[in-house]
């Protein structure tokens, strides 16, 4: 039997062990030669994130600007060591020309504990990546786009109704809580074929299940932390999951019952479980999607379009309401639209309006969801030399390479005045603009988001039905400037998206008639509350 003094020397022992490894590791670096951003053992990089001092995304623009001569430098993801690629041409040749030596994401859950987040499209690799993302392509195709546009628009003139019917006490409210119903309802029809309406019945299983499995607050975020420190192996043995049992257990049963009642009656929806139903035979032999794949890409669709969607819609109205000549502006293209069509919108119509396309691309270039993304190298790869007379380095199998989405479009050296909200930017060769590898909001090449069209037409549809019944105004509960929240990882406010809603009421002299979007009734039309418009 051990005496204590050698349990305490054991003990010791191993402490002294530990702390070397960690050191040693966090010296990776300045053994190598290239400069890096400070971190904390365990914590990493982003430290200061972690125990809530700041946020991330302004922590990721510090280190991008910590070296700004170099192509690239290091940082650390907890205990992992990362190079933050800085050049914009090399991160396009990364994610393109050589993206098969990166066509991998870091992958840190398992299929054990949180079989939704292990085995969707963006956790995928290799061989089953490729397969899924093919078998997914047409579910976002033109025709696919305006099948949905009509199920959006409809929900959208709902809730267009609820916010014009807004009075007193009332009319002041915190957008991202009716955002992310709207995006809930959006989803459950486009994605599952299930008809919610999250206005009229408030706590339905869907918006709430939802709302905690797409939600990181604080302790999301710090079971997030642990998965990235402990290995795979130690996350299932502690049985650490991102969503509770309770919630993947309905997800799995609402897409199960969805299909069997489908397959029973022959119902055929042209939604995302109707493409994957349709995949049988055509994956080979050992290859089909089972139960699980199905709920798991079905939920990652969901996971993007209600989260992040939602926070999207928030920041563009944000800036719509606190830049007053943007609100007019807006409203006077979708004026035009109302007046050109009777009172209607179309899905032609409404990927025609420039301006709206404009501050949506600028609100995604001030405010990316993700504000970093990230390629595992899987074949020995070359980077330039770091500055004029270095050596180049050698990436190895295995290496982290993160791309700054937020570093990289808050940079002046590409965008003058970036934390300007400027549509503009975006209003003459938007594709050039996002194909230049300064616009990294939705990825870059065969990785890029495969919901990015989905994702654009669903807020576009929300504000226009939105700013067409109403204005949106400051309040006293608003922040301005914005203030990034620092609890948790995901980008939003501090305190919330507050605004007054106000009706849209008519001229006395002069007025137009169009009908109201979604209605046969005709009403005074009127640009909006500015006399000189």
């Amino acid at each position: 039997m051990l005496d204590s003094w050698s349990i305490t020397a054991a003990i010791v022992a191993v402490l002294v062990i530990a702390y070397y490894q960690l050191i040693w590791k966090y010296k990776y670096f300045e053994r190598i030669g290239i400069p890096y951003y400070s971190s904390m053992p365990l914590l990493g990089s982003f430290w200061e994130a972690v125990i809530q001092r700041d946020n991330f995304a302004d922590i990721s623009r510090k280190i991008y600007n910590s070296y700004p001569d170099v192509k690239y430098l290091g940082m650390y993801d907890t205990t992992t060591p990362v190079l933050m690629i800085r050049d914009t041409e090399l991160i396009k040749a990364i994610s393109v020309k050589h993206f098969e030596q990166f066509p991998d994401h870091r992958s840190f859950q398992n299929e054990a504990t949180d079989p939704l987040f292990a085995k969707n499209l963006f956790a995928l690799r290799g061989d089953r990546w490729r397969e899924i993302r093919n078998l997914l392509s047409p579910a976002f195709t033109s025709s696919k786009m305006k099948s949905m546009f009509i199920l959006m628009r409809d929900c959208a003139k709902e809730y267009g109704d609820y916010f014009a019917s807004l009075t007193g006490d009332e009319s002041t409210i915190e957008l991202k809580d009716t955002f992310t119903r709207y995006t809930n309802d959006v989803i459950a029809t486009c994605a599952f074929g299930v008809e919610v309406n999250s206005m009229k019945d408030r706590k339905n299983k869907f918006y709430v299940y939802g709302r905690e499995g797409t939600t990181f607050g604080s302790w999301a975020s710090i079971k997030f932390f642990i998965t990235r420190v402990l290995p795979v192996s130690v996350c299932t043995l502690l049985r650490v999951r991102l969503i509770r049992k309770e919630i993947s257990d309905f997800f799995i049963d609402l897409v199960s019952e969805t299909i069997k009642t489908r397959e029973e009656k022959g119902i055929v929806r042209p939604d995302m479980i109707q493409l994957m139903m349709e995949s049988k035979g055509k994956l080979g032999s050992g290859r089909e999607m089972s139960m699980i794949d199905i709920c798991a890409q079905a939920f990652v669709f969901f996971f993007g379009g209600f989260e992040s969607t939602s926070t999207l819609m928030c920041f563009a109205a944000y800036e719509i309401a606190v830049n007053d000549d943007i609100q007019r502006r807006l409203q006077n293209e979708i004026d035009q639209v109302l007046e050109d069509r009777d009172g209607e919108v179309t899905y032609g119509a409404i990927n025609e309006m420039k301006f709206l396309d404009a501050i949506i691309y600028e609100a995604l270039r001030m405010y990316p969801v993700v504000v970093a993304t990230d390629r595992i190298c899987t074949k020995p790869f070359e980077l330039p030399p770091n500055r004029p007379g270095e050596k180049p380095h050698l990436l190895k199998e295995g290496d982290n390479v993160w791309f700054p989405i937020y570093g990289i479009q808050r940079d002046p050296q590409f965008y003058p005045e970036p934390d300007k909200f400027d549509p503009d930017r975006f209003l003459n060769d938007t594709k050039q603009m996002i194909n230049s590898g300064l616009f990294l909001t939705f990825g870059m090449g065969p990785r890029m988001c495969i919901g990015n069209r989905f994702a654009m037409l669903e807020t576009k549809v929300l504000l226009f039905h939105l700013f067409a019944r109403c204005n949106l105004v400051p309040c006293s509960k608003t922040t301005i400037p914005m203030k990034l929240n620092k609890k948790g990882f995901a980008m939003t406010a501090e305190n919330g998206f507050w605004f007054k809603i106000e009706p849209r009421t008519a001229k006395k002299d002069g007025a137009e008639k169009i009908a109201v979007p979604g209605t046969t009734m005709l009403i005074d039309k009127i640009p909006d509350r500015y006399p000189d418009n």
